[in-house]
């Protein structure tokens, strides 16, 4: 199985930044792992909230192919503890899942499109983070995931 992180705008912040590349350089033992990132929509103040959105909306369609099983991030989606979500991806292996993708939309969700095309969303918390910070949080918990599935002692339950 492979695992791709899909998502807008570049990460700015360079602590953020070190802290993705360390989960992502831990995870390489793991699972084949990636994160693309869609450029920024251009000219945002000129457009609706609605025309943001379906902007967003075609490029994240066009870096989905039709076998991929997609899930969003979404702060209204299904919350997993780590070991549940260890489970989740556990059962996609199993299930011979191809590729799993992961999208984290704009600053307004996703376009009514995306949702339809979506296989699940999922909620890291209640609580809001920045697109940036959530970035780190998801790769951090992939990590911890496949560490469970492995029985090693990242994880203490």
């Amino acid at each position: 199985m492979k695992i791709s992180l899909l998502c807008i705008g570049k990460t700015d912040d360079k602590f953020i930044q070190e802290g993705i590349d360390k989960y992502l350089k831990r995870l390489k033992h793991y699972v084949p792992f990636q994160i693309t990132i869609v450029p920024d929509v251009k000219n945002v103040k000129n457009m609706s909230m609605e025309q943001q959105m379906e902007k967003e909306a075609e490029f994240f369609l066009k870096n989905l192919s039709n076998t991929d099983f997609v899930v969003l991030l979404d702060e209204k989606g299904k919350e997993f503890r780590s070991v549940e979500f260890s489970a989740y991806l556990q059962q996609k292996m199993l299930a011979s899942v191809q590729h799993v993708v992961f999208l984290i939309g704009g600053p307004y969700g996703f376009a009514p499109r995306v949702k339809e095309r979506a296989n699940a969303s999922m909620s890291l918390s209640k609580l809001t983070f920045s697109h940036q910070m959530v970035r780190l949080f998801f790769v951090e918990q992939v990590y911890r995931a496949f560490s469970i599935m492995k029985g090693e002692p990242y994880h203490h339950e």
